[in-house]
């Protein structure tokens, strides 16, 4: 599986704009061009660790929320995790996860 260059694009975009951050912001913070910036976003230049982490801690995020979409510091993201999982499942599958899940509260109380 390879990483999904335009989605971790679309993703720093949608956060740097909820934060009110422009391009050119960002831009000058990494000590780009906007031109760059603007390629990132749109995932049409490949971006390296070092530079995903400047981002990310511009950004005032993790790699992996920008990476991965899910956000580990929120209390409830297990549960979307777990409700997204479910989601792509057939009711064979679910029930096997709802099965599994019984054992391990019943094995761990």
């Amino acid at each position: 599986m390879g990483v999904d260059y335009r989605l971790l694009g679309q993703r720093m975009k949608q956060k740097r704009r909820q934060l009110g951050r422009t391009q050119d912001n960002l831009a000058e913070a990494l000590g780009v061009s906007v031109g760059y910036v603007s390629q990132l976003e749109r995932g049409v230049t490949k971006i390296n660790l070092d530079t995903l982490a400047a981002v990310a801690g511009w950004l005032g995020c993790g790699i992996g929320e920008l990476v991965t979409g899910v956000d580990p510091g929120r209390p409830d993201y297990l549960t979307e995790e777990i409700a997204a999982l479910c989601r792509r499942m057939d009711d064979r599958q679910k029930r096997l996860l709802l099965a599994i899940g019984a054992d391990i509260l019943k094995n761990t109380e």
